[in-house]
């Protein structure tokens, strides 16, 4: 086997191992971490300076951010996936969310969307983050084609994670893009 075939091994068995970690969570605790992940979010420069922030719906008992998008400070854009690539859509509580063939929520085909030169901030789903910024997703490259691209490359990003998704390193492609921060339930680390 090279090296290359025991990455993806080794990203294959990481990834379904947080994940049944994160799934063990009970309700309660889930919600907890949660809430603290908003409250941290909401007092980083960040966030508080961004007027169009892209988020996502909690899937797999990812960290829940649907506190925040009551707030009326800020829009909020959330992807639709199309074939190999995310399209923002803004959504404001309320509005009807379609259901995509990954189980995922997202906004419907015909809400406005949301140009890459409206984006102030972008909140990355995760499975994991290393102390280098570098993600570990679901393994669909999403997001790394999108922030690999010209109009997105620039955009202040911030993995959210639990702790214990918070890892000293992880394997990394030549593909994968470092995010610009993580933030958990207890601390927030910026690399840029």
């Amino acid at each position: 086997m090279n090296q290359a075939s025991n990455y993806q091994k080794s990203k294959v068995e990481l990834r379904r191992g947080l994940i049944q970690t994160r799934r063990s969570m009970s309700v309660g605790e889930w919600r907890e971490k949660s809430d603290r992940i908003c409250t941290l979010l909401q007092s980083s420069p960040l966030f508080t300076q961004a007027k169009t922030i892209l988020a996502y719906f909690s899937f797999r008992q990812e960290p829940d951010l649907s506190p925040l998008f009551a707030t009326t400070t800020h829009r909020w854009g959330f992807p639709r996936c199309v074939g190999e690539s995310l399209y923002w859509h803004s959504w404001t509580p309320g509005e009807p969310l379609n259901t995509n063939a990954y189980g995922i929520k997202e906004p419907l085909p015909q809400a406005p969307i949301i140009n890459s030169l409206e984006v102030d901030l972008i909140l990355v789903p995760s499975v994991a983050c290393d102390h280098r910024g570098y993600r570990l997703g679901y393994g669909g490259g999403y997001y790394d084609r999108l922030l690999s691209s010209p109009e997105w490359s620039t955009k202040p990003t911030i993995g959210i994670i639990f702790d214990f998704a918070y890892l000293p390193q992880l394997p990394v492609e030549t593909w994968d893009q470092p995010l610009q921060a993580v933030l958990t339930e207890t601390s927030s680390c910026v690399f840029c």
